[in-house]
């Protein structure tokens, strides 16, 4: 009898250390194990730990709402299965080999805040299904091979502070929709292959603080309305096609300098991508 409650309470110890995550978030994770060549990650899970003890992840009711695995080595492509993590509020999985096109399940993760999926190796165009996405704050897609105009869906994320496009090969113009993003901080397409005037409706953008556009195909001048952007203290616009050159700032500089001409400046200053 003693020896049957035991087995009785180790059995239940056992279903408890992995009842801690719905088996649709266990299995998506496991997805995403078996696509990135999971077993030659640089911190790899132990399948048979309780998810719990799993690098990277974070739970919060059962449900997966974090996952952190930068810098970790991931080799391969985003399974379908990643949009069954619905609960899911941080997606970073920056600076890996990740590559393939990015999955339209992207949009099922409408809790999302952050999607940070830069420094990879990503290609094709960047779904419109991303427009879903509606409490996102932070996208980062930079430094990939994503081709393609952005998507007018994306200027429907109105809880938008971060946009980070740069370093692929997106082309196109930047969408005049984009005075919608009214919370962004930072907007960075520089290092792409994008053209046509850069629109007035950025000075709409009262929060705005870095505007990143240089190494482009931009045309024509710089609106006079961006002297209303008090908040803006780092610009880059070189290496475009603009009537005229403009010096790069960074720091605390006031308005003013937004429109100095190269050769009037003493100085020019500089600022690298993330």
């Amino acid at each position: 009898m003693k020896s049957l409650k035991l087995l009785a309470i180790c059995f239940f110890v056992s279903a408890y250390s992995f009842a801690n995550v719905s088996s649709t978030d266990k299995d998506a994770l496991i997805a995403l194990y078996n696509s990135t060549n999971g077993a030659e990650w640089n911190s790899t899970w132990d399948l048979n730990a309780s998810v719990d003890k799993w690098y990277g992840v974070k739970l919060e009711n059962d449900r997966v709402t974090e996952i952190n695995l930068q810098f970790n080595n991931l080799n391969g492509e985003l399974p379908q299965e990643i949009g069954n993590l619905t609960s899911l509020k941080v997606l970073n999985l920056g600076f890996n080999k990740l590559n393939g096109t990015l999955p339209k399940s992207l949009k099922n993760l409408t809790e999302l805040n952050s999607l940070d999926l830069f420094m990879n190796r990503f290609e094709g165009h960047i779904p419109s299904e991303l427009g879903e996405l509606k409490k996102l704050e932070s996208l980062k897609l930079y430094s990939n091979q994503l081709t393609g105009e952005i998507p007018s869906s994306i200027m429907g994320l109105t809880n938008l502070k971060e946009l980070l496009l740069g370093s692929n090969y997106l082309t196109g113009q930047i969408p005049t929709e984009i005075y919608a993003l009214s919370k962004l901080q930072k907007l960075s397409l520089m290092d792409n292959q994008m053209d046509g005037e850069i629109p007035a409706e950025i000075a709409q953008l009262k929060d705005l603080e870095e505007l990143l556009l240089s190494t482009n195909q931009f045309s024509g001048d710089l609106p006079k309305e961006f002297m209303n952007l008090t908040k803006l203290n780092t610009m880059m616009v070189s290496d475009n096609n603009l009537n005229k050159e403009y010096i790069s700032v960074s720091g605390k500089n006031p308005p003013s300098l937004m429109h100095l001409e190269l050769q009037n400046a003493t100085a020019t200053m500089d600022i690298e991508k993330e």
